[in-house]
């Protein structure tokens, strides 16, 4: 890997512990392109959080070949905004205008064809407070909240135990808490655990309404 990129890698390395599902599309994509081999995916899916999964991964993308970092930029189109800055810091250290040649914006899909009617209660188009929040975008979500993901948590029903259990599984680590309490009310709920639900557990917590239409609508 060239030298440049192992330095974007070092300089985004906390910032990607704490937001990339690697687990979710990354790996399977740095395999299907022989950047990883299957031992390799099996030692980082052993590690037992997202963050350690994730580092474990990027001690070893500077170590497989001159493609692995080209590849990993590819494996992140369900992480755009990763991708963006990890872009914007190699055009910032290269000043080739990487970011605008590499990665050409594109409409979000919550913005194609999106009624024009809104929800009234929470601010948000009738068809998209009517969807549940995909994995990446509970990650993102989870990534802004702060302190105050235990609060929306306990407001979408999510138990006292649990929220310990989250705690205790990412005790270094905010984004994987909020984001373990949210996946846990995202299952237990089902259909039922829509963004409209988890828009009014964010009011209730004192969290503008502005927070989950950034992260939906970007």
């Amino acid at each position: 890997m060239d030298p440049v990129h192992k330095e974007v890698l070092r300089k985004m390395r906390l910032d990607l512990s704490e937001q990339l599902l690697v687990s979710d599309g990354v790996l399977p994509f740095l395999y299907q392109e022989d950047i990883l081999t299957a031992a390799q995916v099996e030692d980082i899916l052993a590690e037992s959080t997202d963050r350690k999964r994730c580092l474990k991964m990027l001690d070893l993308l500077p170590k497989r070949g001159p493609k692995a970092f080209e590849c990993f930029l590819r494996a992140l189109d369900d992480f755009a905004w990763l991708r963006e800055r990890l872009l914007q810091e190699l055009d910032d250290r290269t000043g080739t205008g990487t970011r605008t040649a590499s990665s050409p914006q594109e409409v979000p899909t919550s913005h194609r064809g999106r009624s024009s009617t809104t929800d009234d209660a929470c601010g948000l188009p009738d068809d998209v407070a009517q969807q549940v929040p995909s994995e990446r975008q509970l990650s993102r979500l989870a990534s802004v909240l702060g302190g105050e993901w235990e609060s929306v948590a306990m407001d979408l029903g999510v138990s006292s135990a649990a929220l310990f259990r989250c705690r205790a599984d990412n005790v270094q680590c905010c984004h994987g808490a909020a984001l373990a309490a949210l996946l846990l009310w995202r299952r237990s709920q089902g259909k039922n655990a829509t963004t409209r639900r988890l828009q009014q557990s964010l009011q209730a917590a004192g969290v503008h309404s502005s927070v989950l239409l950034d992260v939906l609508m970007t």
